[in-house]
């Protein structure tokens, strides 16, 4: 007791609080959850499924899914085959098709044997892909207003390997770019040079590019001419020069006649003939047929203008996020598609 004036206090222990265990949360008390059942595939069948995507849609978004996704997309022998098929909607996409190409590219290491481009392609694309690729057997190249005759000559000579090219609306190879290619791809077996057709009155009629393959090209099996104005003439010559042709497509060819000795030899020489009516139901691009109701202007009566030009596609910008989800983390790209 200790008195302190007239009271007194008596000092007492503190009454020991009862200890209460820590809360535990609900989170904790259940065990983690199972990882995706994706992750446990094998990585074969992981890079089947992956090969089913464009190339666009593995560096947009399927390489961020998870860490086992991203290191089967960043193997060489996933890039073998890029496809870069569009809808042609380059102004409304966020990313830089050109730079994700070259991405592409860079990750196949050499091993690059098909290449799809579609819209965004330029001579300097097609540059950087011949300078790593001379192992490439398939090209395809559809809508690229860029790339000029000249480059695409340039660029074959590095590809002594190739079987297939595929142009589709590509309207600055000449025929003397056919030429050229031809002679520099001699082990080419399948050619593809499709436009858009035109019937009556016929805009004028010309053999040069069906020259141009009868006389370059004699180890050709499949060749396709959809929409091109070559007459029979031409057509003959082919048959000349491409003996071992076995499919031809001249739908939309309707300068092309077959009747008589003609449609005879083409039907018994040719195992698969699309002739210039027949359907257009199959054809993966618009088969529309202008009839131009006069050609002393440069406008059909679609509305089309034979100086119809594509707009500028290097102004894009990218805000492309690099942001990635992991199994177990955050982590981030290490390319930006700017």
């Amino acid at each position: 007791m200790i008195a302190v004036g007239r009271k007194k206090f008596q000092l007492r222990r503190p009454k020991s609080k009862k200890k209460i265990p820590p809360a535990v949360s609900s989170s904790s008390a259940m065990e983690p959850p199972p990882p995706p059942p994706w992750i446990e595939l094998p990585r074969d069948v992981t890079a089947n499924i992956l090969h089913r995507l464009g190339a666009i849609e593995i560096l947009e978004s399927a390489q961020k899914v998870c860490t086992t996704w991203r290191r089967v997309c960043q193997d060489p022998t996933m890039w073998r085959v890029i496809d870069m098929k569009n809808l042609g909607d380059l102004h409304d996409m966020p990313y830089d098709l050109s730079i994700m190409c070259r991405h592409a590219v860079d990750r196949c290491q050499g091993q690059l044997i098909d290449i799809n481009i579609e819209y965004f392609g330029t001579d300097e694309l097609l540059r950087y892909i011949s300078q790593r690729s001379n192992n490439l057997r398939r090209l395809r190249l559809a809508c690229c207003y860029s790339i000029s005759g000249k480059a695409l000559r340039e660029a074959v000579k590095n590809f002594p390997q190739l079987e297939e090219l595929h142009l589709f609306f590509m309207s600055e190879i000449s025929a003397g770019d056919i030429e050229s290619i031809g002679t520099s791809c001699r082990m080419l077996k399948s050619f593809t040079f499709n436009d858009r057709g035109y019937r009556f009155p016929l805009i004028e009629c010309d053999n040069e590019y069906a020259l141009a393959v009868a006389n370059n090209m004699p180890n050709l099996c499949h060749l396709r001419l959809f929409g091109n104005k070559l007459m029979n003439e031409g057509l003959e010559a082919i048959l000349n020069g491409c003996p071992h042709l076995e499919s031809l497509d001249i739908r939309q060819c309707f300068s092309v006649n077959l009747v008589g000795d003609l449609g005879k030899r083409c039907s018994e020489q040719i195992k698969n003939l699309r002739r210039p009516c027949d359907s257009t139901d199959d054809y993966e691009w618009d088969a529309e047929i202008y009839d131009c109701e006069s050609f002393d202007g440069n406008y059909c009566s679609s509305g089309y203008s034979d100086n119809y030009s594509i707009g500028d596609y290097d102004d894009y910008t990218n805000p492309f996020g690099s942001e990635y989800s992991s199994d177990n983390e955050v982590w981030f790209f290490d390319h930006d598609y700017f």
